[in-house]
């Protein structure tokens, strides 16, 4: 399983299934990243976390523990 925390920075890939509950799981849904979006990783910070990522559009940072969540594959 590959998860968007295991991501390169200038993929993009599309998300098949997002592993959180409850709050976590509406929270991610509300940023827009839900079954089928494409993601983009345009960078990470410094020190690697959080990611910065392009979702519909617009920049979004995420923590790496919520990317890990998130299981992707390469987009076509």
């Amino acid at each position: 399983m590959r998860t968007l925390r295991d991501v390169s920075v200038g993929d993009t890939v599309k998300v098949i299934k997002l592993h959180a509950v409850g709050a976590i799981r509406r929270r991610i849904m509300d940023m827009g990243i839900t079954k089928g979006v494409e993601l983009h990783l345009k960078r990470l910070a410094p020190l690697g976390d959080p990611m910065e990522l392009t979702v519909r559009g617009y920049s979004l940072s995420l923590r790496k523990d919520d990317g890990a969540l998130i299981e992707v594959e390469e987009a076509v």
